[in-house]
Formats: C-alpha cells, structure tokens, sequence
C-alpha cells in the first residue's frame, strides 16, 4: 500500500475530475518511471517481441534473448511492428466491488484508458472492447490521437453490471483481426465459465499477443474479514453466510492456487500474466509490464 500523501496514489487521483485528467497523470508517472531507469530508456515500445508458444515458427527464435533471459521469444519484423491493440475492460458485476477509493472497474478503466493512451503516444492503433457492463461496446483500433477521447467517453459511459463473459472479447478479436495484433484483457476473472482462459489461448495459438491484468481488490488478496458475514454475489442472488476466521486460511490457499495455476497457464501458451492490486498507484502495474518487455528489446 502506497502512501496517501503521493500524487499518483489511489486516493489522490480518485479526487481528480474526470477519468481524462487521471489518465494524464498515470500516463506522466509511467514517463517518469521509465526515464528514471536508464537501464530500460524512455521510450514506449509494445511490439518487438512476443513468447514463443507452440505453433510459431522456430526459425524466428531470438537466440540472444535466449541466452540472456533463458527465455524463448518470436522476434516480430519490420512489416510487424505497427501494432493494433484491442483492450478488452471486464465491466460485469464482480468488478464494480472496491474497498478502497476505486472499485475494481473504476481502477480498471483507469489502466485500461492510460494504455490506450501510451499505444497511441507511440503511433500505433488502440481500439477497445467493454465486456458485460450496461452499454456493451467494440470500438476497432484507430490509430489517430483523437481516438482517445471516444474510448474514454465509451468507458465513463459504462457502469458494472450484468454475469462475466470473458470469452465474448476473445471472439470479436479472432472476428475482426485481419492480422496480427495485441489483446489485453483487464479482468478479476471470476468468470463461472469452465476453462475461460481456452478461448485466449486460441488467440495466442494464432500469433497474437495477449496479455492479462488480474486485477483484484485488497479484501480479496488478504481477507481481512473476522465477524460473521453474509457474502453476497453481485452478479446474481446467491448469498452465503461464513464465519472468516474459520475459513480465511482455506480461502487465500485456494486463491494462491488459483492464482498460480492461471499464470502457468497463461505462460504455456505463450501469454503474459500481471497481477494487479487496486490499492497500488496505476502507473506501477504498467511500468512492471512495460519494463519486463524493455529488458527482452535490450537482449534482442
């Protein structure tokens, strides 16, 4: 938990008016972050490589990425690298819980905005896809500045609600792609359906890019209930009353599996996986990514 005092901390940019003037001032921290670390320079760049996953072409392995990172990465081509992102924003009802001065989906939006904001800085095209939510939207990629205000007013439009249905944004992607690209998923993934991850390791099989922010809430990674509560489910009527100092060993276990498993999974097929706390200023989550993806470039 960062202090409250810093101005990219959650409980300061929640003060600001508009999610347009937040996303200015994560985009600024993500600058500053990356021009504070000479190691890894300034410069914004989201398409050079991807992890190799089954299917792709061995002959393209970057051997001095290999070497140095004793990781297997795709190096992409000049013809490759004018990247078309589609950011997928999980609006259903389980995000819009929040202990903290945002909601999951309000922190979500944030992160999903500043991301369109930095590809679009850098040229390339940012399109978004709002899943559940009250006003389900596609926006395609464009790669003209301006498009930044129409995927903010499309995300501040929409208001959390309705079942998860996380394979929804999967499907348009493979749709509407006509060629290689970038899917970003920004999900608490609590999605009913069996083996929801499926469908974006079909994306990743095609030779896409997908990457996955888990985004969670404080309460949900460390449980601090201990009164007996009732726990009520915000995507349906289902209501359970549990005492949380009996069960909140079992819980956070069950969580870490799941946890675990999702990033193996993700890793498999060649994904990216970023766990994210909705009490941890925004620009972090996105350096930590970005900076990942810079230490492969320096390799390369």
């Amino acid at each position: 938990m960062v202090e409250s005092s810093s101005p990219l901390s959650p409980e300061v940019l929640s003060r600001l008016s508009g999610l347009k003037v937040q996303v200015q001032r994560v985009v600024e921290g993500v600058l500053a972050g990356l021009h504070r670390s000479a190691r890894h320079g300034v410069s914004i760049e989201f398409a050079e490589h991807k992890e190799y996953a089954p299917g792709d072409d061995p002959r393209h392995l970057d051997w001095r990425v290999l070497g140095r990172l004793d990781r297997y990465y795709i190096k992409k081509y000049e013809d490759e690298t004018n990247l078309q992102a589609s950011l997928a924003l999980d609006m259903s009802g389980s995000m819009g819980y929040g202990s903290g001065p945002f909601t999951k989906a309000e922190y979500a939006a944030l992160l999903t905005a500043s991301l369109a904001a930095l590809v679009l800085r850098q040229g390339d095209a940012s399109g978004l896809i709002l899943l559940g939510g009250s006003r389900p939207t596609h926006l395609p990629p464009v790669a003209r500045p301006e498009h930044l205000g129409d995927i903010v007013q499309a995300i501040e439009a929409a208001r959390a609600q309705g079942p998860t249905d996380l394979q929804q944004a999967a499907k348009i992607f493979v749709e509407r792609s006509r060629r290689r690209g970038m899917l970003v998923l920004l999900s608490d993934l609590f999605d009913p359906a069996p083996d929801v991850l499926a469908s974006y390791k079909m994306v990743a099989a095609r030779g896409h890019e997908v990457v996955v922010f888990h985004v969670l809430d404080p309460d949900e990674l460390d449980f601090p209930f201990e009164d007996p509560s009732q726990f009520e489910s915000m995507e349906d009527e289902r209501r359970v009353l549990a005492f949380p100092r009996e069960v909140k060993q079992a819980y956070l276990k069950e969580l870490q599996v799941f946890m675990d498993q999702t990033r193996r999974s993700l890793a498999e097929a060649g994904m990216c996986y970023e766990l994210v706390r909705t009490d941890e200023p925004p620009h972090q989550p996105l350096i930590r990514h970005l900076t990942r993806r810079k230490a492969v470039r320096r390799w390369s």
